[in-house]
């Protein structure tokens, strides 16, 4: 089965790490510690985890260790009994339960409180807990997936987080690279992007202006590919010709096109990153010009002169 990763696309050495760690890790059936910036696709690579695993065939249990107040999360994490606590009116499976011989993702796991942290070491030691109220222990087989975008190792070393479930989490750990720092990728992912969301939004936009490319460039992404991704959306929506243009972005992403030069530097940059766009879909695709005109987004006659114009060998 052929490694896959939906959602998410990018040729840069950073990215290439991860992209051939996370394929090594996906069927070792092993825990994996996912780290990286707010953004940066972190439950997009426990999906990819999952779905190329030997599990893939039970749940992938999601739970956002930071969106539950701390007595809610405890009965998400292990269940209760039928009146546990007041509200209690019927009995309530675990999300370690529902993902017994799946995969249970612990997503921002760095929030969790010290009490919590210790009942979820102990189903990772023994694989067994019991549902609030009751006196019954289970025992479940599943994955953990966790993710954080704090540094776990100084946190624990500050007393902060559990130093034993640090290492029970880090056994295989894989950090997600920011956007920042793959900015090669940035005309692949605005195309990606651009495909997803015409497609959503029933919209026939064929291009990206250049100045819009240059100013993604310029940009330092703080929201990383969420942002990106809700960027080219908004500019869907507002786009109202079949080129996308610097009118359709956030005012505070515009300002970085129009400073002094600004004009100037992205025309001269422009066949730069396109002919680096069209390369690498053409690598993606193992030289198909077909797919590389769908993905693109251009006709074949286009895709051929841009190839004979660019002196690409495919």
């Amino acid at each position: 089965m052929a490694f896959e990763f939906p959602g998410v696309t990018g040729g840069s050495p950073s990215f290439r790490e991860a992209l051939r760690l996370l394929e090594l890790v996906s069927p070792a059936d092993t825990t994996v510690l996912l780290l990286g910036e707010t953004g940066t696709g972190k439950e997009l690579a426990a999906q990819a985890i999952h779905a190329n695993s030997p599990r893939r065939g039970r749940p992938l249990v999601v739970v956002n260790c930071a969106a539950l107040p701390e007595p809610l999360l405890e009965s998400e994490l292990f269940g209760h009994e039928k009146g546990a606590f007041t509200g209690a009116a019927t009995r309530k499976e675990g999300r370690f339960q529902v993902g017994d011989r799946g995969a249970l993702f612990l997503d921002e796991v760095g929030e969790l409180s010290l009490a919590t942290q210790a009942k979820i070491l102990r189903v990772l030691q023994t694989r067994e807990f019991e549902p609030l109220g009751s006196n019954r222990t289970l025992k479940v087989d599943v994955r953990i997936i966790a993710a954080t975008n704090r540094d776990l190792e100084k946190e624990a070393r500050s007393g902060r987080f559990r130093e034993d479930l640090f290492y029970r989490l880090n056994v295989f750990p894989i950090t997600l690279p920011p956007l920042r720092e793959r900015r090669e990728d940035l005309p692949l992912l605005a195309r990606h992007f651009l495909v997803r969301h015409c497609e959503k939004h029933r919209k026939k936009i064929k291009a990206v202006a250049p100045e819009v490319i240059h100013s993604f460039q310029r940009y330092n992404w703080p929201g990383n590919i969420r942002e990106l991704e809700n960027v080219l959306e908004r500019g869907v929506i507002l786009c109202q010709t079949d080129t996308l243009t610097l009118r359709e972005l956030p005012p505070a992403m515009q300002e970085y096109a129009f400073r002094p030069g600004a004009q100037e530097e992205a025309a001269g940059a422009w066949p730069d990153l396109e002919r680096e766009l069209i390369s690498r879909t053409l690598q993606k695709v193992a030289g198909d010009r077909g797919q590389a005109r769908d993905i693109l987004g251009i006709s074949q006659e286009e895709l051929d002169l841009k190839i004979r114009t660019y002196g690409l060998d495919y």
